[in-house]
């Protein structure tokens, strides 16, 4: 349970002719373990994470310890940590290693702040406990000159440079790329990225694609969803709702317990201040429902879209 929550505006109202997402059962726990607080200001962020956004906080050891027990309980079978930059959250590895005793977990963070000290500690927890760890590292595009403009000037081998330090303690890091580029160029871009990991030593990289989220930074970056970007109820006859993050997962932040991660800065993402509480139906009235619609769980290590093809290629 958030040890404190913020006050929120009141609740956007429903969409009428918007459908409602059941949560079929509660799989997965997502932690805003570093609020909206990042080293880095990538400018296609959908949650607008910068150095000085902290209109999010940092979730306490406590507070995970709290949830992790209530998820338990409630059989919850793994759990994410995301922010901004998870490791900016001086807790973070002591939070990650009381989780591995509970169940696995993934980290998601930009890789440019890893300590060998701190990858040491999670070594030794994942391999003296019953479950893995895994890292999601976000660098977007196979060179500088496609990543850096968007997340910053050097990141691209700083992020590198993280890849190999974890690769050199024994993990397997997801990479995720945003697509910023035109689709028709993906396989180009994930040989060119292949053989830029492998000469990091990351030998059979796993290279995730993502969809652009058209809202917080990146909505004044390119566009916002128009209008006709809705899920609607003939969209979703017959539609596999186990593809939605919303039919099997609760975001929790120090303002309560959200829907999913996307959507954690509109007021009625929050369905609760417990997990138990958040166990409630959802109105798909947003822009980033329809993204989700399109691409199926884009949040999760493995996502399969609509076409049945995975995102996550081992390369």
């Amino acid at each position: 349970m958030p040890s404190a929550l913020v006050p929120l505006e009141p609740s956007a109202p429903a969409r009428l002719d918007a459908p409602r997402v059941a949560l079929d059962a509660l799989d997965t726990v997502w932690f805003q373990v570093a609020g909206t607080r990042c080293n880095l200001s990538c400018s296609h962020c959908f949650i607008s994470c910068h150095p000085k956004n902290d209109s999010f906080g940092f979730l306490t050891l406590d507070t995970v310890r709290q949830t992790l027990a209530e998820a338990e309980s409630l059989g919850v079978r793994e759990f994410y940590f995301t922010g901004g930059e998870p490791f900016l959250n001086k807790e973070m590895v002591p939070i990650l290693e009381a989780t591995l005793q509970v169940g696995p977990a993934t980290v998601l963070t930009n890789g440019t702040v890893l300590q060998d000290a701190w990858l040491e500690r999670l070594r030794d927890a994942e391999r003296s406990g019953p479950y893995s760890l895994e890292f999601r590292v976000s660098i977007d595009g196979p060179d500088a000159a496609t990543n850096d403009p968007v997340r910053g000037a050097g990141t691209f081998d700083k992020a590198l440079a993280g890849v190999g330090r974890l690769v050199a303690h024994g993990f397997l890091p997801i990479l995720t790329m945003t697509r910023i580029w035109d689709e028709a160029d993906d396989r180009a871009v994930i040989a060119a990225f292949t053989e830029r990991l492998r000469a990091v030593g990351y030998k059979r990289p796993r290279i995730k694609l993502l969809p652009r989220l058209k809202i917080g930074a990146e909505a004044d970056r390119t566009e916002g969803y128009d209008t006709f970007e809705r899920v609607t109820h003939d969209m979703m006859a017959g539609f596999d709702r186990s593809q939605l993050v919303c039919s099997s997962a609760r975001c929790v932040s120090d303002r309560g317990v959200h829907v999913c991660p996307i959507l954690i800065e509109s007021p009625d993402s929050v369905l609760g201040t417990t997990l138990a509480e958040s166990r409630q139906p959802f109105s798909m009235t947003h822009g980033a429902c329809f993204t989700c619609y399109r691409y199926g769980t884009i949040c999760s290590n493995v996502n399969l879209g609509r076409d049945g093809q995975s995102d996550s290629r081992p390369v």
